[in-house]
């Protein structure tokens, strides 16, 4: 699938086949998602929106037995590829969650806002959908360091990809953002390394108030 629904299939990327490949690209992809699974509780109902392929969702299945883990998705195709791997994926945009309002204790929304012309309208039905004091997981990467790793380990395909971002976001910029929105920062980090000058994502969670 496209990494972006809006861009055309000529050359893409499809995330399970970059996650076979293995190598450090894989390595540091669990070191990621290690991180995010870190970030939720004993939340009953968890919701990844934009969730691709379905690579986390399987690792939430397996660390969360008894929550209750769905995910949403813009891209048709996307949604086949999970329902494919038994997971539990329905096509939906961030601007309209099919979700009853204060239904959800967790959504992620892992490498999304980057892509999304008006961000504040998904942040809105985000908090829509959380129920109060429920959490989200946020994480955006740093295209230019990103570019930089993939032309040091050799991807060249990967590192001149058209991945469809709007915007680069910056984590004192997005904490501000999270704040109007009437979410409270209670957890930043800078993935893999503190500084963000040289870190390839910043990893966000926020608590609806």
């Amino acid at each position: 699938m496209p990494v972006d629904v809006n861009l055309p299939n000529e050359g893409m990327i499809y995330q399970r086949e970059q996650y076979q490949k293995g190598g450090i690209g894989r390595r540091y992809w669990d070191y990621r998602d290690e991180k995010i699974l870190g970030c939720i509780g004993l939340e009953k109902e968890i919701v990844d929106i934009g969730c691709g392929e379905g690579i986390l969702l399987e690792k939430l299945i397996q660390r969360f037995p008894d929550a209750k883990v769905s995910g949403i998705d813009p891209s048709p195709e996307n949604v086949s590829i999970c329902r494919k791997h038994g997971l539990d994926v329905y096509a939906g945009s961030a601007y309209e969650l099919p979700l009853e309002s204060a239904s959800v204790d967790c959504v992620l929304f892992i490498e999304v806002i980057e892509h999304l012309k008006h961000p504040e309208l998904a942040i809105r039905e985000i908090h829509r959908i959380l129920k109060k004091d429920g959490r989200l997981v946020l994480l955006f990467p740093q295209d230019s360091i990103f570019k930089l790793a993939r032309l040091l380990t050799f991807k060249f395909k990967e590192a001149f990809y058209d991945a469809g971002h709007v915007k680069q976001w910056y984590p004192t910029e997005m904490i501000e953002f999270l704040r109007l929105a009437s979410f409270e920062t209670i957890y930043k980090r800078n993935l893999p390394f503190h500084l963000w000058l040289i870190s390839l994502h910043c990893l966000i969670v926020a608590r609806k108030i």
